[in-house]
């Protein structure tokens, strides 16, 4: 393997970083700007995650490209972390939410378009009935809610760098104990999350967490997305699932993410079996929405006393005003119809392979330490040899200034990756000649590096 001189990386930061700042003025002084009336400067406080000392403040955004205050074009393989996983503004949904804004926004009642989405919700990944919601977050959030009515039980096991938005339960982080939070500054979790933390693929440890009976729900995507792309080692799936059955636990697996396995997730790709399902981000264009399914065996406990609410009053506690609107679910169909079809993601995926088979023959050719892992239309490299197989794994394997340099050396170069980690997404706008070009762009930085 090639050695990298850490004294390397750091002069190539430095360099990098200063010629970001030289090219960025206008997008340096609106966040100096912002100071005074953002906290942080940014509308959200992750978003001084990305490369250099401040963010790009972005233009305009379309298909695979984003366009910053300064002038700079990009190829986006960030794609709002999954959001605009169609490509920004696709055509057919920007149509049926400006059809449907001038025929109202939310009405608190339900449309045609909402028995459509339902349906089709149903067929691409299997769980007869759905609730509209706004954000992943909360669809995971009431998902819990459920849970823990059906089952009268209180704890969640969720996985050591999992990803589930904001959900208390899962910013918690097994080196540090329940309460705190994960690493990388995530603002943690009250006191008393009501949650255990096992590392993934650890049939052991899934056990254990479940063998006292008290558990509600195990929370989990089918392969962990935030700590990179962790793959379920063989059986892990089939174990969880019977483990889950046994202590009556149920199963919720959050696809906001591994929706880049295909048009249905790794649920369908796999043949999995959840209790709860749920999805957000990419479902209606980057419109903020969110679903979730639920099983005919659970709808049934969850309408029947004493587990149960019966009648009208089951959707006290979940949910609000502004979601299952008219505009979400017009926006989800045009969607989940014309954009993101069966087609679009065999292009992606082709795409994407591309993209991960490039990266890895120059990781190859320069004897790099580093490894490419690809789920679908997503990819990611890691700069440690062995691909890790769970959270606390992948943390050790995080290596900041170096992720740094990857950042912002792609974005002075026209690419934007994804500010938390070095993951890329394809969408079905993103074309050979994006990939190529990240391809030439990665090239270039893995012989400076090792010059």
């Amino acid at each position: 393997m090639s050695a990298i001189l850490r004294e390397t990386i750091r002069s190539l930061l430095e360099r990098e970083e200063a010629r970001y700042a030289a090219e960025h003025p206008r997008s340096r002084a609106l966040f100096e700007r912002a100071q005074n009336s953002l906290f942080r400067g940014v509308p959200m406080g992750w978003m001084t995650e990305w490369p250099g000392s401040f963010p790009i403040f972005m233009s305009e955004a379309e298909k695979a490209r984003l366009r910053d205050v300064d002038g700079h074009v990009y190829v986006d393989l960030a794609l709002g972390d999954s959001g605009a996983l169609t490509g920004h503004s696709p055509l057919p949904t920007v149509e049926a939410i400006c059809r449907q804004v001038r025929k109202g926004i939310t009405t608190m009642l339900p449309s045609e378009d909402a028995v459509w989405v339902g349906e089709e919700l149903a067929r691409r990944f299997g769980l007869p009935y759905w609730q509209i919601y706004t954000t992943a977050t909360d669809a995971d959030r009431f998902a819990i809610k459920l849970a823990r009515m059906a089952t009268a039980r209180d704890l969640v096991v969720v996985f050591d760098g999992c990803y589930h938005g904001s959900v208390d339960e899962a910013l918690v982080s097994a080196k540090d104990g329940p309460r705190r939070a994960q690493h990388r500054q995530v603002i943690g979790p009250p006191p008393n999350p009501a949650s255990r933390v096992i590392q993934f693929n650890d049939i052991d440890a899934l056990e254990k967490a479940l063998a006292p009976g008290d558990v509600a729900c195990v929370l989990a995507e089918p392969a962990m997305t935030n700590a990179g792309i962790i793959w379920p080692e063989p059986g892990y799936h089939e174990a969880l699932r019977e483990l889950t059955r046994a202590y009556g636990t149920l199963l919720i697996l959050d696809e906001t993410h591994t929706i880049c396995a295909g048009p249905g997730g790794c649920t369908r790709a796999w043949v999995l079996e959840p209790d709860l399902f749920t999805i957000g981000k990419s479902i209606a264009g980057g419109l903020p929405t969110a679903a979730m399914g639920l099983t005919q065996e659970l709808a049934e406990i969850l309408t029947t006393p004493p587990r149960g609410i019966p009648g009208k009053h089951f959707g006290i506690g979940t949910g609000g005003t502004v979601a299952g609107t008219v505009l979400q679910t017009a926006a989800i169909r045009a969607t989940l119809g014309e954009v993101l079809t069966e087609a679009a993601f065999e292009k992606m995926i082709a795409t994407a392979t591309r993209l991960a088979d490039g990266t890895a023959t120059i990781i190859d050719a320069h004897e790099l330490p580093w490894h490419v892992n690809r789920l679908g239309c997503r990819a990611e490299y890691r700069f440690v040899r062995q691909k890790p197989k769970n959270g606390e794994e992948a943390d050790r394997a995080f290596d900041e200034e170096l992720d740094s340099l990857v950042h912002v050396f792609m974005a002075n170069r026209g690419i934007l990756l994804t500010p938390f980690h070095t993951m890329v997404l394809v969408s079905p706008q993103t074309t050979v000649e994006d990939v190529d070009l990240h391809s030439e762009v990665f090239e270039e930085l893995a012989g400076e590096l090792i010059a």
